[in-house]
């Protein structure tokens, strides 16, 4: 029996197991009930007609909260989140998106013993611009580029990390003009998939055996859609917007390139304050001390 994936605005995450999210399909009333029907318009930060602003309290908002929260590691108690938005399936395009998964989903159940097509959550760091593109049109080349010749890839093609890898995650994302940091979690169609190494170039399946790339079988930390399945096997779901002072950059593992226009246009004043909130004074006070000692040294 294939694998049953709920398109519905009541398909939800409502269960979190050691860090995972798993699905779990809500009755009518209960979804109904605790969903807040705001749509993303006029003041908002993103502005697409599909997403839905899930209210404190709503069983979807408090699972992907506590998941997200659960994987930040040592930021976690300073990282706030601000709001949670579904991705639903109003208008004609985006329903064709949510069966168009349904049916890649039952196609890669057939194929595999057990018929199970492996079905994921995976966080995917972007900019808010960046995110925004993907809701409204999918993934495109750029994503997919933004990759290319990084040491830590492990493979041509879209990358995620699991859900319970949040910080992998939080760690590759950038703040905004408003200091908040994005992160969109999608569904995906994982099939079986096959261990691919670091500096990997693969871009597509080594045999029809295998659906997507993973640098590890037994615990993976990251999870490669190749590019020919980025709009197939990857869907969409909830973009978490949230604050974490203390997090950093890091390229480790998990990689993503500056692609916000803020993010490159710095005055010194606000990258004094980022290397205060970053490295704290004292530890500035004394790295500053220390290279003024060493000029001294070679005046």
């Amino acid at each position: 029996m294939a694998a049953q994936v709920e398109i519905e605005d009541q398909a939800s995450v409502t269960k979190l197991d050691n860090g995972e999210i798993f699905d779990s399909a809500l009755s009518d009333d209960a979804d109904s009930s605790s969903l807040s029907r705001s749509r993303s318009g006029s003041g908002s930060i993103f502005s697409s007609s599909s997403l839905i602003l899930l209210d404190e309290g709503n069983a979807e908002h408090d699972v992907i909260k506590a998941c997200l929260l659960s994987g930040m590691g040592f930021v976690s108690s300073d990282t706030t989140i601000v709001t949670i938005r579904k991705n639903t399936s109003d208008g004609i395009t985006n329903r064709a998106k949510f069966v168009s998964f349904r049916i890649f989903t039952e196609a890669v159940a057939r194929k595999r013993v057990g018929g199970d097509a492996n079905v994921k959550y995976g966080w995917y760091a972007g900019s808010k611009e960046e995110i925004e593109s993907i809701v409204s049109y999918g993934f495109s080349n750029q994503d997919v580029g933004k990759f290319e010749g990084d040491p830590c890839s492990h493979g041509v093609g879209i990358h995620l990390v699991p859900s319970k890898c949040s910080l992998l995650a939080a760690s590759a994302t950038e703040p905004d003009e408003e200091g908040l940091r994005h992160l969109l979690l999608c569904r995906l169609i994982l099939g079986k998939p096959e261990l691919t190494t670091s500096g990997s170039k693969q871009s597509y399946p080594s045999s029809p055996e295998f659906d997507s790339g993973v640098d590890d079988l037994r615990n993976p930390r990251n999870y490669v859609i190749w590019s020919c399945n980025m709009n197939s096997h990857i869907l969409p779901s909830y973009i978490v917007s949230f604050r974490s002072p203390r997090l950093t950059v890091s390229r480790g593992g998990f990689a993503a390139r500056p692609s916000s226009p803020w993010k490159r246009k710095i005055r010194r004043d606000q990258l004094v304050r980022k290397m205060r909130e970053v490295a704290g004074d004292n530890l500035l006070a004394e790295i500053i001390k220390n290279h003024r000692d060493r000029n001294k040294v070679k005046n």
